[in-house]
């Protein structure tokens, strides 16, 4: 992403590091087209979105090309909201936001009004699983909370309301695309949303898939055989040249396609996007 323009993501580094200590609070920072993003010290994933224009450029990138202002986009594992910003505030479609640690929600309904985006994105203050029942969570990892087992005992442990997938999006349109990043408990994710996963409106689903799963028993394998089960097949994207390539498992996230000739020709239509190092 700074191929070209290493001197210019020097200076954002450096710009960061001082600003971030010597002003107290949140700062602003501009992220794509005339979106921003509030971030503190310590914030990784929101940081990375400042020095190389996208935190995760492939994903990133393919959500910029492949949704349209009409679709409605679910983020589920949402953190501080930068999928949820690139949605809604530079593609200018409808947002359904899932983050399921207070303090994170605090920071992305923070970014939601920044941007005034209040009426495109509705932010849920819940966890999605299996079941609509209660999880233990971690809440002091950052990027990387996530549903705690029952052997972990902290002070940082909180109790949060899950729902289904298929529950809660009963009252809005079917996603045209879907992100779920939550530390390895995709596959209760899934087993949760089976009903809308089978809805052939749903052309593409962004999803961590790195071994984090272990931790419940889930294995990156049986992720990708509960998407092949709903016809999505696994992709990597290279946003540069807009087209699906084959999946690199040391990525950690995959691309699963299921309406492959309307994904390839939105990405092939869509139109570049202003990043603060250039557009893709």
């Amino acid at each position: 992403m700074n191929r070209g323009g290493g001197l210019a993501a020097i200076g954002r580094v450096l710009r960061w590091q001082i600003a971030s200590r010597l002003l107290a609070g949140p700062i602003a920072f501009p992220f794509a087209e005339n979106t921003f993003l509030f971030a503190t010290r310590g914030m990784a994933g929101a940081t990375g979105n400042w020095y190389c224009g996208l935190h995760e450029h492939e994903e990133m990138g393919f959500l910029l090309h492949f949704l349209r202002a009409e679709d409605t986009f679910l983020d589920v594992g949402a953190n501080i909201g930068s999928y949820s910003i690139l949605a809604a505030g530079a593609v200018g479609a409808s947002v359904v936001s899932v983050e399921p640690i207070p303090e994170t929600v605090r920071h992305l309904e923070r970014n939601v009004l920044l941007n005034d985006l209040s009426s495109s994105v509705d932010v849920h203050r819940i966890g999605l699983s299996s079941a609509n029942s209660e999880l233990r969570f971690t809440s002091n990892l950052d990027t990387v909370n996530h549903v705690a087992t029952d052997s972990v005992e902290s002070d940082d442990i909180i109790q949060v309301p899950v729902t289904r997938m298929d529950a809660l999006l009963m009252k809005y349109s079917t996603p045209a695309l879907i992100k779920i990043d939550v530390e390895g408990h995709e596959g209760a994710v899934l087993i949760g949303g089976e009903n809308t996963l089978a809805d052939r409106r749903v052309a593409a689903v962004i999803m961590e898939v790195n071994g984090s799963g272990e931790r419940y028993g889930v294995s990156d394998d049986v992720l990708l055989s509960m998407m092949r089960a709903h016809g999505f097949n696994i992709h990597g994207y290279d946003p540069f040249n807009r087209v699906l390539r084959d999946w690199d498992p040391a990525k950690g996230n995959a691309i699963f396609v299921r309406d492959l000739d309307l994904v390839l020709d939105r990405l092939k239509s869509a139109r570049s996007y202003r990043l603060v190092n250039g557009s893709i």
